[in-house]
């Protein structure tokens, strides 16, 4: 078999056909602190974060706004589930556990609160 039906429908470009794989659907999605057991509460619960941002700088964000000591932990979480790796990239979380309003959920606790 030399031909294929499904060869012939594939653009002759390569680069243009992988030129929006990997992409975004919106540039910044709106990530939503909530607080855990005595976290204090952030005054922004709502902010718009770049897509293309690695979830440590939402570390550093919660950090800068709970104003915590470099010596004092802050624990992350999305949907009250799981502790992402700082180098995930925060539009995938989005893509893959945005809640019905189009935010992700992410809650914050000075103790480990899960898993």
């Amino acid at each position: 078999m030399t031909a294929s039906t499904v060869l012939l429908g594939l653009p002759r470009d390569a680069t243009a056909a992988l030129a929006g794989v990997g992409g975004f659907p919106l540039e910044k999605v709106i990530v939503r602190f909530r607080p855990v057991g005595n976290a204090p509460a952030i005054r922004n619960q709502r902010v718009k974060v770049t897509s293309s941002q690695k979830f440590e700088n939402v570390v550093v964000h919660v950090r800068k706004s709970l104003k915590v000591k470099e010596t004092d932990s802050v624990f992350l979480y999305i949907n009250n589930t799981f502790a992402p790796a700082l180098d995930e990239v925060v539009g995938n979380l989005w893509r893959c556990f945005k809640d019905a309003n189009n935010e992700l959920n992410v809650s914050y606790s000075m103790t480990p609160a899960f898993g």
